[in-house]
């Protein structure tokens, strides 16, 4: 009994200063790299060392982080914010992944839209209701997604309130793991591939024509269904609204405009924005159960340094 005791005991000393956000971000890596291996049943992937050096790592990372949170202010950042920084690094591997698996799910997603919606919403709104203030206004929406992710667990971070950042960032990078596994067996390229650009007025406007831009400079194929840009800014909006009310309101209607401008501008089918409001929904009722003690809440009109 007395070595099973201290079997048990060196686990638990093994496992001990690894957070959730750290298994979940294990988990990702692991199913990634199944993704890869995966990719060889086919004509396999190029480039397949660099990809499982970088997972690779990723797993050093992961490794260390428990360390690094306890080295002081900086490593305490770095410990519990690595996931949210290596975001655009996720993001992008996803259209090297999927455009490996030399298949995509189109033609079932816009089957699926035609039997919710009636018709292919993304293709139709843009065309038949090219209204100038409208499409500056969502497209606006559209590009606040990245200041959207990031403010919702940093200003909650930078006023003291260090729990419910933590778990907004688990909620927000799970949110972000679970589209991505998705995305990786089951790839949708999106009505922006599948069908001509619209040219009218509202694309013409200023947002709608930098957010083309920089989708032709960093969009990843195959990450459509469901809506990850969706899922992951309507969950970290609701977090905001549960830990500083005054946050989340500030970044309901972006959020709001953001859900609405995928569609719209012709980024995603209205079933994929639909998706990643199920997503969201899910996530949240999940995030229920791990919320922030009470003190760690800032309502309208609190003391950030309270």
């Amino acid at each position: 009994m007395a070595v099973n005791g201290k079997n048990w005991s060196g686990c638990e000393e093994l496992w001990r200063g690894f957070t959730a956000i750290d298994f979940a971000t294990a988990a990702y890596v692991l199913v990634a790299t199944g993704a890869v291996f995966y990719s060889f049943q086919g004509e396999g992937l190029a480039g397949w060392p660099w990809v499982l050096t970088a997972h690779a790592l990723i797993g050093v990372l992961v490794l260390l982080a428990p360390r690094a949170r306890a080295a002081g202010p900086i490593g305490r950042f770095l410990g519990d914010w690595y996931p949210m920084l290596l975001l655009p690094a996720f993001y992008g591997e996803i259209g090297v992944l999927t455009l490996s698996a030399g298949f995509q799910n189109d033609l079932l997603i816009q089957r699926l839209e035609t039997w919710v919606f009636g018709s292919q919403i993304s293709y139709r709104w843009i065309r038949e209701s090219p209204n100038v203030l409208l499409s500056w206004v969502l497209h606006a929406c559209y590009l606040a997604y990245y200041p959207i992710l990031y403010a919702s667990p940093f200003a909650l971070w930078m006023v003291g309130r260090r729990d419910a950042s933590r778990h907004t960032i688990f909620a927000v990078m799970a949110t972000f793991y679970l589209c991505y596994v998705v995305f990786l067996f089951f790839p949708v390229a999106g009505p922006r591939y599948a069908f001509d650009g619209a040219h009218n007025v509202a694309t013409n406007v200023w947002p709608a024509r930098f957010a083309a831009w920089l989708l032709d400079r960093g969009d990843s194929w195959g990450a459509a269904f469901p809506s990850s840009h969706v899922a992951a800014s309507v969950v970290a909006t609701g977090m905001a609204l549960r830990y500083w009310r005054a946050l989340g309101l500030v970044l309901l209607p972006l959020t709001t405009g953001l859900t609405l401008a995928v569609v719209y501008g012709q980024f995603h089918y209205a079933v994929d924005a639909l998706g990643g409001l199920m997503v969201a929904a899910m996530m949240l009722g999940i995030m229920q159960t791990a919320e922030a003690p009470e003190p760690q809440r800032l309502a309208v009109g609190d003391s950030v340094s309270a």
